[in-house]
């Protein structure tokens, strides 16, 4: 739990549009130092100006996540500069969409270069710089409601869900540091991630995905998603609380109810191996499943206790 937020230094990556800017935007009001990371200048430039609108300040740098020699780079010179990192969001990532046999080898490539190993670089940029201090910390991994409904979109589907295997093993490891891991998985929510597949890199190749039209990203403005910067104050509620899973969208609940009862319809219903099962405790489950570590769901808008 991160009660207290003022002063301290949040760094997005991804933070120069969409989702990222929103996240950025709920920790500046909340008095966080921030910066945003992102490949657009344009984007970098929007945002700035976005802050300067607000009244807050943002310290904007362009890195690409998939370098991990640039993200050390970077969280070097945030140190330099600000002299301590306390919260990281690893919330960059690409929106491949389609079937997965029309996937081709360089999409298959690019969208795990980003979506997972993106966020293993940010761990491994910056994770050292917030234990060294030993006062705690937050990490957020921007994952999806793709990763555990995985019904419409594959490839992405695959990384999201690492991503929420990631991030849940990674709150075990670091629960005695009091440094919270959370997974966010977002539904719907107005940002760029769509339109994002037409600036592919090039050493990227082709895809076998065509790119959404201008048509097609324009109509998606107009649909009832949640505003970004609501999702950014919801991602804020979830770093104070010390949440493990950050969830938004109470319209999936249902469905994701409906996918883990099949699941547990899938073990075999026959006695257990109590042999077997006493060689693997380790493997079975974890404290941080039991109730009594169980937060009540959050409530938008309400104070944390």
């Amino acid at each position: 739990m991160m009660e207290s937020v003022d002063g301290k230094v949040a760094v997005i990556t991804g933070g120069s549009s969409g989702i990222g800017r929103g996240i950025a935007l709920a920790c500046a009001h909340a008095g966080m130092k921030v910066v945003v990371t992102g490949r657009s200048q344009t984007h970098l430039a929007d945002t700035q100006a976005v802050f300067a609108e607000h009244g807050l300040d943002v310290h904007a740098m362009s890195v690409d996540v998939t370098d991990l020699a640039a993200m050390h780079a970077a969280a070097d010179e945030i140190m330099q500069r600000f002299g301590r990192i306390d919260v990281l969001v690893n919330n960059a990532g690409i929106g491949l969409t389609g079937p997965v046999a029309s996937a081709t080898p360089s999409d298959w490539d690019w969208v795990i270069d980003v979506n997972i190993k993106g966020v293993g670089n940010g761990i491994q940029a910056f994770l050292p710089k917030i234990r060294a201090r030993g006062e705690g910390g937050a990490v957020v991994n921007t994952a999806s409601m793709a990763g555990l409904m995985p019904i419409v979109a594959g490839l992405y589907s695959m990384t999201k869900a690492a991503v929420i295997a990631l991030s849940e093993a990674l709150h075990i490891e670091l629960l005695g540091e009091g440094i919270s891991v959370s997974a966010y998985c977002p539904g719907p929510t107005h940002s760029n991630i769509a339109g994002a597949v037409a600036n592919r890199p090039e050493r990227y190749g082709t895809s076998g995905y065509p790119v959404p039209p201008k048509e097609f990203t324009e109509a998606a403005k107009d649909r009832p998603y949640m505003d970004a910067e609501e999702a950014g104050e919801r991602v804020l509620a979830g770093i104070r609380r010390g949440d493990m899973f950050i969830l938004t969208h109470p319209e999936f609940k249902s469905g994701v109810v409906e996918r883990h009862a099949t699941i547990e319809a899938a073990f075999p219903d026959e006695p257990i191996d109590r042999v077997r099962e006493a060689a693997i405790p380790f493997l079975l489950s974890s404290p941080v499943y039991d109730t009594d570590h169980r937060l009540p769901s959050p409530r938008a808008g309400a104070p944390v206790e």
